[in-house]
Formats: C-alpha cells, structure tokens, sequence
C-alpha cells in the first residue's frame, strides 16, 4: 500500500526526453560504424589467417596436393553467401558511414571513413585484379594430379596470389585503424 495519495505526482527525476527526440546520427552513424567495423575486423581477420597459417600449411605440400587443397578452399568461400554479403557490405557501409558524415559537415569523423573507404576499395580491387584471375587459373588445370606444368602454375600461383594477400590483410587493417579512429571520434563528439 502506497503512502502517497492516489492523484500524487511522481518523483520527479529531471525533464524526460521525448520518445523520438534522440539525434538522428546516433540511429544512422553508430550502426553504420559498428557495422563497418565488424565487417572489416571480419574481413581481415579472414586474410591474416591465410597468412599465418593456411598459406604457410599448404606450401609444405607437394603441387598437386596444395592445389587441390587451394582450389577447395576458393570453392566453400566462393560458395558462401555469408562471405559475398560480408565482403562487399564492409565498402557499402563504410562508404555510407562516410557519406552521412560529409552531409552532417562531421569532418573529423568523414575523413578518417573516407581513408577507411579507399583502403577497402583498394582490397576489392587487388581481389578482382589478382587472386580471383589466379583462383580461375588453378581451378583451369582440372585434376591437379594429372594437370600439365602443373609445379609452373604452382609457383606462378605462389610467387602472386601470397604477397597479394598479404596487401589485403595490410590495408584491411588499415581499414580497421582507420574505422576506430572514427568511431572515437564520432563518440567524443557527443
């Protein structure tokens, strides 16, 4: 049973913020900045794990092995929907998240975005230009066991597609600095 009479007013704890009220960049550019965030951390971290254990791994096998192993590697990932919506959703909202920031005139935190943007660009592009011609050309040889110059395409494969990779993982993480940046930025701005 309440002591306070039926028609009393409540404690009064300071002015209620109206439903609705908060500023529109915390609905839009928190989300879009955790998002790219996620996505990027996700993205190299993919790299770095080729660099550090399955490239190393596969070049102890001998060339028909290491290319059956890579061309089903290049498979799941190719198959996978989960990595196709990762990959390309990283630029598509970290380019957003840019976007947003330039119209709200957020400098401080559109510049780092926009670096944020083009490394990420750049590792879509070394991936088009680069590891998929070469994932394509060892998915030509048919069976490794019986492919022709198969220890040439090997190398070949080797000597491009593992410094490739190891730029992607490079500006992926440049991507993620670059992200962080932003979002302590966007976060002091408050």
């Amino acid at each position: 049973m309440s002591h306070h009479p039926p028609h009393a007013a409540p404690h009064w704890s300071g002015p209620a913020r109206p439903a609705g009220d908060r500023p529109a960049r915390d609905r839009i550019t928190v989300p879009l900045l955790v998002g790219s965030v996620l996505c990027t951390g996700l993205m190299a971290g993919l790299f770095f794990a080729y660099d550090i254990s399955v490239m190393p791994g596969l070049a102890e096998l001998d060339d028909a092995s290491y290319a059956a192993a890579m061309r089903r590697f290049n498979a799941a990932i190719d198959g996978s929907a989960l990595f196709g919506l990762v990959f390309l959703a990283t630029l598509a909202l970290t380019a957003a998240a840019a976007i947003v920031a330039f119209r709200r005139k957020r400098r401080t935190v559109a510049l780092p975005l926009t670096v944020a943007a083009a490394c990420y660009l750049l590792v879509l592009v070394v991936t088009v230009a680069v590891n998929l011609p070469l994932n394509a050309d060892l998915a030509a040889l048919g069976d490794p066991a019986s492919a022709e110059d198969l220890h040439a395409v090997v190398d070949d494969f080797k000597s491009v597609w593992v410094p490739a990779n190891v730029f992607r993982t490079l500006f992926c993480v440049l991507s993620l600095g670059a992200l962080c940046a932003a979002l302590l930025r966007h976060g002091r701005a408050e």
